[in-house]
């Protein structure tokens, strides 16, 4: 245990607290059980460690560790826990519990056996904390974690300290406090920016080599934590990249889900099951017409890469301008409003607002006398009736 505490200081000494993610603030870090969900690569690791970091005074009493330490490829979690307590523990931080194959288990005996200790856990999305082998719904509170919003970009990368909005806010035009804080930072500039490179926090270590890690990043999610999650083999991970390959080329598109299936060398069932996953990964994202969630029984109506780095990182630098915008809209809209496929328009958000997506030329035409309608146009700095700039909808968290 010494090493691991030795372990844990070190990362602490190494953890920036110059900038703070915006769940941060949300998580109730006074609950005994908190989950911390979310796509590799955008910042869970990071928040944890800063959580402590800043709250915990006594760092004798609070350890953070990963569970893919080879400590607990030959120890239990759970008498690691006890241990812990015994020796004063009161805060453990629980980094990567898809690692550890009898995760639900072990952490519901550490709740239920441990009162005075409490826990913060990180996972993959892909990781459904709610299925588990022992059911946590009743004791651990999950947080979903997204990767970076445009707004979260601009202040990490310029030191800014621009503020959220609401969409009541954005669509009623009431936005000067975010022109007022970009100064002379010009939106749309930094917006192309954004777009490229700016959804996962590493690049702030390496834009040079952002893609490059990217690519690793989906690599280590399609050969690693979606097999020890759900439990394929080594010629399903091979499908799921080639069906990553056509989806990357094509997407956002209406799959013909029997033609895909068929492309990559699988059964219909099979194929949905592996949209399921890379959905559960944030690797796609599909769009439906219900609001009660995916699930592998229904074909998407509509299928997206995540976010627009990912498109621009799986088509060599050369995506469709049009499909970014789009990409874009659902990934940042979805954080904290349903979207869905209507059946005019692009997107239907809480059941109420209408969106059509497009360039600065983008005509009214298809959204002509429906009512709450809008469009999200590129390219333009400034609201002008329905048309509002589609970079705002970067700052709704």
């Amino acid at each position: 245990m010494q090493r691991l505490f030795e372990l844990s200081k070190e990362r602490l000494k190494s953890t920036p607290m110059q900038f703070f993610r915006y769940l941060m603030s949300e998580i109730h870090w006074e609950d005994r059980l908190i989950g911390i969900s979310g796509a590799r690569g955008c910042g869970k690791t990071t928040l944890m460690l800063q959580h402590l970091k800043k709250n915990i005074k006594n760092t004798e009493n609070a350890l953070y560790v990963s569970l893919d330490d080879i400590y607990f490829a030959e120890n239990h979690l759970v008498y690691f826990a006890e241990d812990f307590v015994k020796n004063g523990g009161k805060f453990l931080y629980l980094d990567e519990v898809h690692k550890y194959p009898n995760w639900s288990r072990e952490l519901k005996n550490i709740y239920d056996n441990l009162p005075e200790l409490k826990v913060v856990f990180t996972s993959s999305s892909a990781l459904d904390i709610y299925k588990g082998e022992y059911d946590l719904s009743r004791r651990a509170l999950v947080y979903e974690m997204p990767g970076l919003s445009f707004r979260e970009f601009i202040n990490l990368k310029y030191k800014k300290e621009l503020l959220t909005l609401t969409l009541n806010e954005i669509l009623q035009n009431k936005h000067q406090k975010i022109k007022d804080g970009l100064g002379t930072l010009k939106p749309l500039a930094l917006f192309k920016e954004y777009l490229k490179y700016g959804y996962y926090p590493f690049f702030i270590e390496s834009q040079k080599n952002y893609y490059v890690r990217l690519h690793s990043t989906i690599n280590l999610v399609a050969e690693t934590d979606l097999p020890s999650i759900f439990h394929f083999d080594y010629h399903s991970v091979q499908k799921i990249k080639k069906l990553l390959a056509v989806i990357a080329r094509v997407a956002p598109y209406k799959p013909n889900i029997q033609k895909l299936a068929q492309q990559i060398g699988s059964t219909r069932d099979t194929l949905l099951k592996f949209l399921f996953y890379l959905e559960k990964a944030r690797i796609v994202k599909w769009l439906g017409k219900d609001t009660f969630g995916i699930n592998y029984l229904n074909k998407p109506e509509k299928l997206f890469l995540d976010n627009t780095n990912l498109m621009y990182a799986l088509s060599d630098g050369n995506p469709n301008i049009g499909s970014i915008r789009e990409v874009f809209f659902i990934n940042q809209l979805a954080v904290k409003h349903s979207v869905n496929y209507p059946s005019k328009a692009d997107f239907l958000i809480d059941k109420k607002y209408l969106f059509e997506v497009g360039g600065k030329n983008k005509t009214s035409k298809q959204i002509a006398g429906l009512e709450n309608a809008y469009i999200a146009a590129d390219e333009i700095e400034h609201t002008f009736k329905n048309i509002i700039p589609l970079w705002m909808f970067g700052f709704l968290y």
